[in-house]
């Protein structure tokens, strides 16, 4: 998975602050449409900001935030997009047609 994972990293640094993306964007972006799943892997084992890799702006396809956000959890995950000026709807799920990342 390793080679799969720094392609991932390279497609998340690409994310501009103030967008997000999907999990299944991310993953027809490396040319593995069906393995939004393994994206979520590698989100978790990212290195994170320290190495530019914006895996906060990463969310579901409904807009969701991952539980299990590694660096903080969720709450952590919204505030950094918050931060970022990310807009949220009224259940708590990123307004994904103000904010997702155009390629």
């Amino acid at each position: 998975m390793g080679a799969f994972f720094e392609e991932c990293y390279d497609v998340v640094r690409q994310v501009p602050k103030g967008r997000v993306a999907t999990y299944g964007q991310v993953a027809r972006l490396v040319g593995r449409p069906r393995s939004a799943r393994f994206v979520g892997f590698a989100m978790h084992g990212s290195p994170g900001m320290a190495e530019g890799v914006p895996c906060h702006r990463i969310v579901f396809r409904d807009g969701s935030l991952a539980p299990g956000f590694a660096f903080g959890g969720p709450e952590v995950q919204r505030e950094m997009l918050e931060e970022e000026g990310i807009p949220f709807t009224a259940d708590g799920r990123v307004d994904l047609a103000a904010c997702q990342w155009e390629v």
